[in-house]
């Protein structure tokens, strides 16, 4: 879940998110994403940070954003090798 870049001379752009990568894994944390943001979850963190972005932004990208901060903190945990564990939640990472 990357940005495009659009550079030419002085100006730098990220665009959209790119199509680069996996089709299913981007598929699994954008369903991922809308589950969390359609069902209802208690006190979840980054369910909370997603409807900020939608107010902000609309919620087709607070679904991509969303999934983009699952992608994060699944690499963070394969990385460093932790378990999810459900009722030990830590707060959303910042944007």
């Amino acid at each position: 879940m990357t940005p495009k870049k659009c550079q030419s001379s002085e100006s730098d752009h990220s665009g959209r998110i790119s199509k680069i990568g996996d089709g299913s894994v981007r598929t699994a944390l954008y369903e991922a994403a809308n589950v969390i943001l359609t069902r209802p979850v208690k006190g979840s963190d980054l369910k909370g940070w997603a409807l900020a972005v939608a107010r902000r932004a609309g919620p087709r990208k607070a679904r991509v954003a969303l999934a983009r901060k699952l992608a994060v903190v699944l690499h963070c945990m394969l990385r460093d090798r932790t378990n999810f564990i459900a009722h030990k939640g830590a707060p959303a990472l910042a944007a």
